[in-house]
């Protein structure tokens, strides 16, 4: 029993990293026109024009690195404040209602949250949002190309703060029961001591649980990076590299949601398969590079 037990775990194993490879060899087979039409260049330019066959990555690639970056950053803080609320903070009979809602909030369907975007919180940033952004950040050097142009309300920065509030969930789940984890010992004895709730969350509870942190964090970001139809409504898919945040642009999961149907020559298809690729290696590295960085915080913390 233990034999059959160990090969059938070992069977499914395998079979994951079958399936894994196998994706991976379809992709690349189906994207190899486009690699071979534009090579290098397809990585790097930012031309998208299906009439005359003429595809370049980096629009897309710029908008789903950006969009995932501010959907962590606004994620992040207030996921931590809802965690370290809930575990130390809320009295006892608001718990659990908060966190019901806070898993309510996760199985909200991405489209429902595109079109929540699209409806509501575009027009707020075009009207209030964007304009003080422009007024008041657009002029200042070095972050000013960041918040210039006209105020569009959807765009790169729209579409981050709708992914922050679908990882919001989540991340705060997942903070929550990583920090139950720390011991009540050595919180109390903190408090024992004269610190703050603000002392133990940074010298308790984060040092002590940093590891599963960046673990989470990590896995936030993987999630945030393959959205589709929420960032589809909300980032404009303008195929033109803006470095501006308030700029509409495009994303890897957006441009193929938008146009495999559409595409009318093979060399098209192939481009579009090739984001699909693309977008599969930076999830794979960023989820190898979170997987590196707990192992390597674990090994300090038993150090």
């Amino acid at each position: 029993m233990n034999a059959f037990i160990r090969d059938v775990s070992f069977l499914s194993a395998m079979g994951v990293v079958v399936l894994t490879a196998a994706i991976v060899f379809v992709l690349g087979v189906a994207a190899a026109p486009a690699f071979k039409a534009f090579g290098w260049t397809f990585f790097v330019s930012d031309s998208w024009n299906p009439v005359k066959d003429v595809f370049g990555a980096l629009p897309a690639i710029y908008g789903t690195l950006v969009t995932s970056f501010l959907a962590l950053l606004f994620a992040l803080p207030v996921g931590f404040g809802i965690a370290f609320f809930l575990v130390e903070l809320s009295p006892p009979f608001l718990v659990k209602p908060l966190r019901v809602a806070i898993e309510l909030l996760a199985g909200i369907p991405s489209i429902v949250f595109g079109f929540w975007g699209l409806f509501v919180l575009a027009p707020v940033f075009q009207k209030y949002i964007q304009p003080f952004l422009i007024d008041t950040l657009g002029s200042l050097p070095l972050i000013g190309p960041f918040f210039e142009g006209p105020a569009f309300g959807i765009g790169i920065l729209t579409a981050g703060v709708v992914l922050a509030i679908m990882i919001l969930p989540f991340l705060t789940a997942f903070l929550t029961e990583v920090f139950k984890t720390v011991s009540p010992l050595l919180k109390e004895s903190a408090y024992a001591l004269g610190a703050t709730r603000w002392e133990v969350l940074k010298s308790i509870v984060t040092p002590s649980t940093r590891a599963s942190i960046a673990g989470g964090i990590m896995l936030a970001l993987g999630r945030a990076l393959g959205e589709t139809m929420a960032v589809t409504f909300v980032i404009g898919n303008f195929h033109r590299l803006k470095l501006s945040l308030l700029a509409p642009g495009t994303s890897i999961s957006a441009s193929i949601a938008n146009e495999f149907n559409e595409a009318t020559t093979d060399l098209h298809s192939a481009s579009l398969l090739a984001l699909g690729l693309i977008l599969f290696v930076i999830t794979f590295i960023v989820l190898a590079c979170g997987k590196a960085s707990v192992a390597l915080l674990a090994r300090r913390e038993r150090r």
